[in-house]
This record gives C-alpha cells, sequence and structure tokens, in this order.
C-alpha cells in the first residue's frame, strides 16, 4: 500500500496555526490569535459542488497501484488520504474538495481524449469496480468526482464510427449512422472552409477531424449521434459521479458559436432533469467574450488569467493586486447576469499548459502568490496535480504535451512513469518528492494546505457577495465578501516591500486578524496593518 497519508509523520496539530507559509511568521501579529479551530473547519465543508477547491488528475501520471508504470483508480484510491482524509481538521491531507479525472475510458492513447469505448474503463486504469469504490471513498469525505467526457470527437476505433464507415462503403443511406459523424462528398463538393477532413477509405467521402485523423467529429445535427453521448453521461451519473469536464466544448459545431451553445443548453437540460444538482464545467479555451456565451448553460474555466501571459502571473510578479480583484468583481458580476446560478472557475495550469512553477517561481514566493490569489476568492479554484509541490514541465523543443504530463514525484515505492513521449530534462525537475514535503512545515505542500483550509475555515471567501476594495496609491488590494450577514477583508501585497494600510478607510471595520499567509508576516494594531511583501492576510 503506497498510501503517504497513513505514515506517521509530524504535521499540523488539531489546531492548525495559519502563519506565513515559507519563511515563516514569528507569532506575533499584536493579540489577535487566528488559529483555525476544529469546530469552525467541521463546519465549513461546502455544500455545493462550484464552492469547491478542485484537484485536477492526469490518471495515467498520478500514482500506480499495480507497478506497470501507469498511473490508474486503485492508485488513486491509494492516495486518497494525500488528498482528503475525510476530516477537515486533521491538518493530515491536502484538503481539496473535488477531483477531477481526465478521461479513463478505453482508448488507443495515452492520454484517452480518444474515446473508443465510452462504458468500459480503459485496463491500463483498472476496472468498473474500481470506479465505482473511487466513487465510494470520496462520497464518504464528502469530496465530489467529476469525469472527463470528450464528447466533440470519438477515437477512430470506436464502434460508432466503425458502423459509420461501413455504411458509407456499403452507400447504404438508410443505415442510422450513416450520419452520426460530419462528413462530405468530395466527389460534389468542396470542403468546408477552415476545417479539416480525412478521406474514408474506398469512397469519396471525406470525415471531419479537426484534432487528429484518429479522432473524428461527431455530428449533433443527428439525432442518434445526440442520444448516444447523453446515454454515456447518464450511465456515469447513474453509477454516481457527481458530474463532468466537458472537453472542447465550442467545438462541437466547429466555428458557430451559437449552435455549439445550442447543444449545450439542451445536453445539461437533460443532464440537470436527471441530476438537478450534476456539476459541470467546459472547456472553452478563448476569451471571455465567447465564454460568456457559454455561460448561459455552463460554468467555464477562466482561461483570461491563466498560463503565463494571464491576469494571475501577471500580478504575482509584483503587479498592482487592484487591478485582480476589480476584475474578478467585474467578470463574477458578468456571469451572473447572464445566468444567476454561474459562477467563474479560475486556476493557473492544466494539462494542455506549460507547467506553472516554471514561470512562478518558488524561491521567489511567485507561486505561493498566484496561489493567494486564486485559491483565496470566489468561483471554483482547480489546482494542476503536483503544483502544489512546484512540478515543473513544459512542452519545449520537443513540442509535446506528455512534458505536461510528468509523474507525480511521490518519493515512496510508487512506479508510476513519465507518459510515452516525455523528454522533459532531469535536471530541471524538482529534486524534493511528495514526502519530502509532507514533512517539511515551511514546504509549498504545506503552504497550500494551510491555503486550502483558510479558505475552507472562512467560508464568506467562496460563497458571500464579492465587492473589490479600491485601495489608492498602493498595490495591496482586495476585496470583502458577506454572506448571511458575516464579512471577511481579504487583501494581497504581491509587491516587494512590506505596505502599511489604514484600515479606517474600508467600507467596514475590523477588529480580528484571522489568518495570514505569505513569505512575510502580517500585524494588526488598531485600524493599522503592517502587511509584508508577498503574503495576504483574511481580516473579520
Amino acid at each position: 500500500m503506497k498510501t503517504i497519508g497513513r505514515i506517521a509523520l509530524i504535521l499540523l496539530a488539531a489546531l492548525i496555526a495559519l502563519s506565513a507559509g515559507c519563511a515563516g511568521n514569528d507569532g506575533k501579529n499584536g493579540s489577535n490569535e487566528y488559529a483555525v479551530k476544529d469546530e469552525k473547519l467541521r463546519e465549513a465543508v461546502p455544500a455545493e459542488g462550484q464552492e469547491r477547491v478542485f484537484y485536477e488528475i492526469f490518471v495515467g501520471s498520478f500514482s500506480d497501484h499495480d507497478g506497470d508504470g501507469t498511473g490508474d483508480l486503485r492508485g488513486i484510491i491509494d492516495r486518497m488520504d494525500y488528498l482528503n482524509d475525510g476530516d477537515p481538521a486533521s491538518g493530515r491531507s491536502l484538503g481539496v474538495q473535488g477531483l477531477w479525472l481526465t478521461p479513463i475510458f478505453r482508448s488507443s492513447s495515452y492520454h484517452k481524449y480518444d474515446v473508443n469505448d465510452y462504458y468500459t474503463v480503459d485496463p491500463a486504469f483498472g476496472t468498473e469496480e474500481d470506479l465505482k469504490e473511487l466513487i465510494s471513498l470520496c462520497h464518504e469525505r464528502g469530496v465530489y468526482l467529476i469525469l472527463d467526457l470528450p464528447i466533440n470527437h470519438t477515437g477512430k476505433l470506436n464502434d460508432w464510427f466503425s458502423k459509420f464507415v461501413v455504411a458509407h462503403r456499403s452507400g447504404d443511406t438508410a443505415n442510422e449512422y450513416y450520419d452520426v459523424y460530419t462528413w462530405y462528398d468530395g466527389a460534389k463538393e468542396a470542403a468546408p472552409a477552415g476545417r479539416v477532413f480525412e478521406k474514408i477509405a474506398g469512397t469519396e467521402h471525406y470525415y471531419e477531424c479537426n484534432f487528429s485523423s484518429d479522432m473524428p467529429e461527431l455530428n449533433f445535427d443527428n439525432e442518434l449521434a445526440k442520444r448516444l453521448v447523453l446515454e454515456v453521461a447518464e450511465h456515469y451519473l447513474d453509477m454516481g459521479v457527481d458530474g463532468f469536464r466537458f472537453d472542447a466544448a465550442k467545438y462541437v459545431f466547429f466555428g458557430d458559436h451559437k449552435k455549439s451553445v445550442d447543444f449545450w443548453k439542451w445536453y445539461m437540460g437533460e443532464l440537470r432533469s436527471k441530476k438537478p444538482d450534476v456539476y459541470a464545467v467546459a472547456e472553452v479555451w478563448d476569451g471571455d467574450g465567447i465564454t460568456d456565451m457559454y455561460m448561459e448553460t455552463v460554468n467555464c474555466f477562466d482561461f483570461a488569467i491563466s498560463e503565463t501571459s494571464g491576469l494571475i502571473s501577471e500580478i504575482a510578479h509584483k503587479g498592482d493586486a487592484n487591478r485582480f480583484t476589480g476584475y474578478i468583481e467585474q467578470y463574477l458580476n458578468k456571469v451572473k447576469s447572464v445566468r444567476s446560478e454561474a459562477t467563474i472557475t479560475p486556476f493557473i495550469t492544466n494539462h494542455d499548459m506549460d507547467r506553472a512553477a516554471g514561470f512562478l517561481p518558488v524561491s521567489g514566493g511567485f507561486m505561493q502568490m498566484a496561489a493567494n490569489l486564486y485559491i483565496l476568492g470566489p468561483g471554483t479554484p482547480f489546482i494542476y496535480y503536483g503544483e502544489e509541490l512546484g512540478v515543473r514541465g513544459s512542452r519545449g523543443g520537443s513540442n509535446t504535451d506528455a512534458n505536461r504530463r510528468l509523474a507525480m514525484p511521490w518519493g515512496d515505492e510508487d512506479n508510476v512513469k513519465d507518459p510515452a513521449g516525455a523528454s522533459y530534462d532531469q535536471s530541471k525537475r524538482i529534486e524534493s518528492t511528495a514526502l519530502d514535503q509532507i514533512a517539511d512545515e515551511n514546504s509549498l505542500y504545506t503552504y497550500y494546505k494551510k491555503l486550502i483550509m483558510a479558505r475552507s475555515a472562512n467560508p464568506e471567501i467562496a460563497r458571500g457577495e464579492y465587492r473589490a476594495l479600491k485601495l489608492a496609491g498602493t498595490k495591496v488590494g482586495g476585496f470583502t465578501s458577506t454572506l448571511d450577514g458575516s464579512t471577511v477583508v481579504v487583501l494581497h501585497n504581491p509587491s516587494g516591500s512590506s505596505q502599511t494600510i489604514d484600515l479606517s478607510a474600508l467600507p467596514v471595520s475590523v477588529s480580528e486578524l484571522r489568518a495570514v499567509i505569505g513569505m512575510e508576516s502580517a500585524e494588526l494594531n488598531g485600524s493599522e496593518l503592517k502587511l509584508g511583501a508577498q503574503t495576504s492576510v483574511i481580516l473579520k
């Protein structure tokens, strides 16, 4: 059994002092005690999916149970004590409240986004019984489990596509699978502009495959195609999953956002009729103006603030936090005007992006500040596996996404290996492991754990009414968040120097320093707050 969570380690005691996570905090923050009490943590488990901190797992690279080098579902089961031990007050786990698994279905590739059989767990990852056990374990611990569901395209070896090809080769236009995928007749018409097609051998017909010739695209003008993908989702909802992450959501009608949005309105309507509280988040990799269209029916990842060029990285590199909080208020209000139940879904990177620690150096506190910005805020933050350890990886000169999906460095007997095609230089990788960082009170892992606990212990942050503060003449920025009459103030100092803030100018009065997390300390004296560089506070 390779469960780090079950190893006896010197960690945080029942009373978790949320002091500075890396440089340390001397504890001399006035007379205020801002430790998070057990009973407060126990009350703070989110009720809804979109109030949680999620953790993306690239399954094949996470944890290997059977020793074949490939991550699997039982590997995730083994690591549940690392992810969430079921006791938010224990301080012995990372404390994430939701898991997103990249595709687990039978597929020809290592990444599994080319699904050959949606109803079978890929044998490399385990069995349906393993999935059911993981679902049960998650629910026992109050954790949501969502599956990555790529339905814009299937694998080329999918039985649906085989039937489609047979129908075209035989000229059987009455076959119900004849129009299940998008295609055109090369003998009669030109290829639609801006799209990619591949010839069906033995015919003059061409099927659409914008991502790869191994990924034929379904035709959602066809009722059978719609029914097929709906039945897949319903099958896994019946099994007990809490929802889905939808891959390539804007491409279901390539280049036609209106038709794509209409499809998702129909699809989500059907899923909500079956499970009213189904959790869903869509990949609409585009600017906010396009994403807003899809927000009418489903929450979408906020790509505008992600990656090296995004707002999180910009502000974390000693930028003006007022720009970040102002954007969050504006965009949160925008999406709620589109759909009252909508919220934002912030993240720094995912499996399609270079690793965050490569452009947000941990040693300089930039990774820590970035984490503060997006986790200590509203919406549903998503952490990419290994982010909490500072794992690095980038496409680089090899130009392969495998370098962004490297093996999790557990530091024990786990045999999980890098995915096929990975070539990331060993000298660029972190030397510390999860085992090392769990035992280190000053590690990035411990920092992330404290950060998640701080968010959970102050539910106003995730669930309250958000109002950005406008602090003039300083890069310190923040917001108030009010829930059921209780208000907290969160302030971020991403600058390279300590700042003194006059809190009497705030629209609410502050009397308690609830939490300090960052590279330096903070001190509250009456209405004066001295806030260290690259440090955030929660005030009550």
